[in-house]
C-alpha cells in the first residue's frame, strides 16, 4: 500500500491511498476521531477499480498532517503493545 498527498490546506488535508483496504484506514479513523483538535474524518471511496481510497481530515486547531501523525502513532503503538 501506498500513501500520497493529495491536498492540504491550512485547517484539512486529503490523503490517498493506493491499493488499500479498511484495515489499516478504519483504526486510523477511530484515533483521529479520538483527538480532540480534529473537528471532521471523512473516508471517501468512489470506484474501487479507477479512484483509489482517499482520507479527508479537517483540524479545530493545530496541523492537520500532525494529526494525522498523532493517529497513526496511537495505531502503531496500539499494534506494537499486543504483539508483545
Amino acid at each position: 500500500m501506498q500513501t500520497y498527498l493529495v491536498e492540504k490546506t491550512d485547517d484539512s488535508i486529503t490523503l490517498g491511498f493506493k491499493d488499500a483496504n479498511l484495515t489499516l484506514i478504519t483504526p486510523l479513523m477511530k484515533a483521529l476521531d479520538t483527538d480532540d483538535a480534529v473537528e471532521l474524518v471523512r473516508y471517501i471511496d468512489t470506484h474501487p477499480e479507477l479512484d483509489d481510497r482517499k482520507l479527508f481530515v479537517k483540524v479545530r486547531s493545530g496541523d492537520p498532517a500532525e494529526a494525522v501523525e498523532r493517529a497513526s502513532q496511537s495505531v502503531a503503538d496500539y499494534y506494537a503493545s499486543i504483539k508483545e
